[in-house]
């Protein structure tokens, strides 16, 4: 009997350790005494199948720490951006996935560092991989979460899809029933609510393009005359079954002047379809169709107004306008003119998003967003003012470079021009030349030059009385055998004073080449002389073309007699 005391004593005592365990419910971050009033929940395609979710919350009462919503979890891996904010575009820290109280959900936390206001919104951009088209290229199936999820009842919660354009066939599949019809409401809200749902509708070709756009660069350059070019590239993918043959793009609502080229320098035809807000979107019709998956490049140049003429200079530029399409990564590059000082942004304003480069005669200022579409237009101040300095004496800077190269060159060109001109290779100058060789050994060699010139010439003279018959034919014979016999030894003795020449080197060595070459020529002038005048007698040669070979000949005869007797003179010289 004294164990049943202990017995009931240790049951006491072990139901008042559990009765906590057992009684333990899930918990929420937010504290205070709230009630959700109203939600309104808004699904948005736009233009580049990319789906935004915007939950508008109504709350009374207090709300102080933090606020989770959610959907269900098959939604979560195609989260690519989330913002939460208030009326006045009070931007507050958003978390991204983190657990609710229950399993199968995505959750967010919005954290209020003090009081929440009593209306809010959070935004939810994922990827367009929830959207798919069918083969027939107008049809899509949209796979959204009907309803929010929070941890709270939701007294009222009104639903609507957002197309680009109104959608000639609509049928919207979800738990609580199908409807035809683009919005809807729900009373009463559980908290933790799952509601998976299906959106089938047609839309008009080319107002829904499934795209990914990888990257956008516009470039912003100011000329000295405050004239603004902006230049952008497009890199992006098609992602659709179909090809792809037109585009849409969001320019500036200043932009004019535009002109779109593709990946090969092709001018794409351009057309204006509106203009609302800061932005007027164009479209754009592509030579080459890009394939189901396939990726190509597009650039653009336009003019935008231009800025005040007077220092400092100013520019207002909304970074980008109201994109209808998501961009992963867009740049934006100013680009003032050579030799201006960025004053503002001031260096202590500039966060890791942006990068002032400073060079000794250009500076450039980039700003990097990721993730960018119509959401940040909306919410986030992307006005961006930049002033800068500029003195416009740098306009004679470029001018002033090219006059001074092109003196320098040109100095330089008349150095060359009127330097001395170089020795003439007849001239006889060195020094080597007079150790070998005597004056007695030049003087003998054009001693004998001229007595060769003269035996030519007796000889020429002989032939020409023979043949008019002034001279007898014996006496002929005998006077041309001795003028002979005299040449051959006038030649021999030439012939080793070249040696001599030659063993000399130098000038001298150049000058019986020179001879050499010149002799050659005679010979060769001398035969082909003989040889026309042979084929002029047998009627072979016309007489035009006799008189002119014979002009050729006389001139290549003299130019080669003038070169003897050059070099004769010279050596002549030597021995004075």
């Amino acid at each position: 009997m004294k164990r049943a005391p202990a017995i009931i004593m240790l049951f006491v005592f072990s139901v008042v350790i559990l009765l906590p365990f057992s009684l333990k419910t899930p918990t929420v971050s937010a504290q205070g005494s709230y009630n959700i009033q109203r939600v309104d929940h808004e699904v948005e395609v736009m233009y580049s199948g990319h789906v935004v979710i915007r939950d508008t919350i109504t709350i009374s009462g207090q709300l102080i720490g933090d606020f989770l919503i959610g959907f269900p979890s098959k939604y979560g891996a195609y989260v690519l951006k989330g913002i939460a904010y208030d009326e006045d575009n009070n931007v507050f820290p958003l978390s991204l996935g983190v657990q609710l109280a229950e399993t199968g959900f995505y959750g967010a936390k919005v954290t209020f560092k003090q009081d929440s206001p009593q209306v809010f919104t959070v935004i939810f951009i994922l990827s367009n991989s929830i959207l798919r088209q069918e083969s027939a290229g107008t049809v899509f199936t949209l796979d959204f979460p009907a309803y929010p999820t929070l941890t709270k009842e939701v007294a009222y919660c009104e639903v609507e899809l957002i197309f680009p354009r109104n959608p000639t066939v609509l049928t919207i599949t979800k738990e609580d029933g199908e409807i035809t019809i683009s919005t809807f409401v729900k009373s009463n809200l559980p908290a933790l609510t799952y509601s998976p749902a299906s959106a089938t509708f047609s839309i008009t070709s080319g107002n829904l393009q499934i795209i990914t756009i990888k990257e956008l660069a516009r470039q912003i350059t100011i000329n000295p005359a405050g004239d603004i070019v902006a230049y952008e590239t497009y890199r992006f993918t098609n992602k659709s079954p179909s090809s792809l043959s037109s585009l849409k793009i969001g320019l500036p609502v200043e932009a004019s002047n535009l002109v779109v080229r593709d990946e090969f320098g092709r001018i794409l035809t351009t057309t204006t379809l509106s203009s609302s807000g800061n932005t007027q979107v164009f479209n754009l019709t592509l030579i080459s169709s890009v394939l189901s998956g396939g990726s190509t490049l597009l650039k653009s140049e336009y003019t935008l107004p231009s800025i005040s003429s007077t220092a400092p200079f100013t520019l207002d530029f909304d970074l980008f306008p109201d994109f209808d399409y998501y961009i992963e990564a867009a740049r934006v590059t100013f680009i003032p003119p050579e030799g201006a000082r960025f004053l503002t942004p001031y260096l202590s304003e500039i966060d890791t998003s942006t990068t002032l480069i400073r060079e000794p005669f250009q500076e450039t200022l980039s700003i990097s967003r990721d993730g960018v579409s119509k959401v940040d237009s909306a919410i986030l101040s992307e006005n961006v003012q930049v002033t800068y300095d500029y003195s416009p004496l740098w306009l004679s800077f470029r001018p002033t470079i090219w006059v001074w190269i092109i003196a320098v060159i040109g100095c330089v060109v008349l150095v060359f021009w009127k330097r001395p001109k170089e020795a003439a290779p007849l001239q006889i100058a060195t020094s080597e030349a007079y150790v070998t060789l005597s004056s007695e050994q030049v003087r003998s060699f054009t001693e004998a030059y001229d007595e060769k010139s003269r035996l030519n010439s007796e000889l020429q003279n002989l032939e020409v009385r023979a043949q008019k018959g002034k001279i007898a034919r014996r006496r002929y014979k005998v006077q041309k055998r001795t003028l002979e016999l005299r040449l051959d030894n006038i030649s021999k003795n030439i012939s080793d004073l070249k040696k001599t020449f030659r063993s000399a080197g130098g000038n001298y060595a150049n000058l019986v080449r020179q001879l050499d070459v010149a002799e050659a020529e005679l010979v060769e002038v001398e035969a082909n002389t003989r040889n026309i005048d042979v084929r002029h007698r047998k009627g072979a040669l016309p007489l035009d073309a006799y008189k002119k070979a014979q002009m050729d000949y006389q001139r290549r005869k003299e130019r080669a007699e003038a070169t003897i007797n050059g070099i004769l003179l010279r050596l002549r010289e030597e021995t004075r």
